[in-house]
């Protein structure tokens, strides 16, 4: 009887799992409540908590690249990929990012910035987190250069491009720099309060902002 339970337990799942694998699920789960419960940054972070979370599904197989047999100098395919490998093509060789900035840039409104070129400068000074965090994960010798590169970028608040440099430079840490990038970007409605609150007064917190030109 006892055996017949273990044979039953090894079907199933849970004998799959591990300590690596319950803690993505719970990443995962995290980032679904941030993004459906509190609403932080729907649209990036359920397809990515999601993605996450299917990856490490034990025995799914969803990234498993498919099985090739060379016969007679003809390449059959003996077993399909699973259905995340397919689409994680579209970002291994570089169909996606290219998308994403044309979204992006299509939604971007410049009003502001033509209206105030000086705020540029408020732009191009939040860039200098690339370089700190390129010379701490330099300077930490756990990273190659390429590496350290992939992950610095994440200072500069842009997922897109953090995406795309990753894919470039170190693929192996595409899931974790795009988990990374993004979570800390739907984090800044929480991070931003307080500190708001610590440099400004309320009467110049109630001051709504019109646009100068459009």
């Amino acid at each position: 009887m006892l055996d017949a339970f273990f044979q039953f337990l090894q079907s199933t799942g849970f004998y799959g799992l591990n300590f690596g694998v319950v803690l993505m699920m719970a990443i995962s789960c995290l980032l679904l409540y941030l993004a459906i419960v509190k609403g932080f940054e729907p649209l990036l972070l359920v397809p990515i908590a999601f993605g996450v979370l299917l990856t490490n599904l034990p025995f799914a197989g969803l990234m498993a690249p498919p099985i090739m047999e060379i016969t007679e100098e003809v390449i059959h395919t003996v077993e399909p990929g699973g259905l995340l490998y397919y689409l994680f093509q579209g970002d291994h060789l570089g169909i996606f990012p290219p998308l994403i900035f044309l979204g992006v840039g299509a939604m971007t409104d410049f009003g502001p910035l033509i209206a105030n070129p000086k705020s540029l400068l408020l732009g191009a000074a939040a860039q200098f987190g690339i370089f700190v965090t390129f010379m701490g994960a330099i300077g930490s010798g756990l990273f190659t250069a390429q590496e350290a590169a992939s992950i610095g970028i994440i200072g500069g608040a842009d997922g897109p491009t953090a995406i795309f440099l990753s894919s470039k430079l170190a693929p192996h840490l595409l899931g974790a720099i795009a988990i990374a990038a993004y979570s800390y970007m739907a984090l800044v409605p929480i991070i931003q309060p307080p500190i708001m609150r610590l440099l400004t007064t309320k009467k110049e917190r109630i001051i709504k902002m019109e646009q100068l030109r459009h």
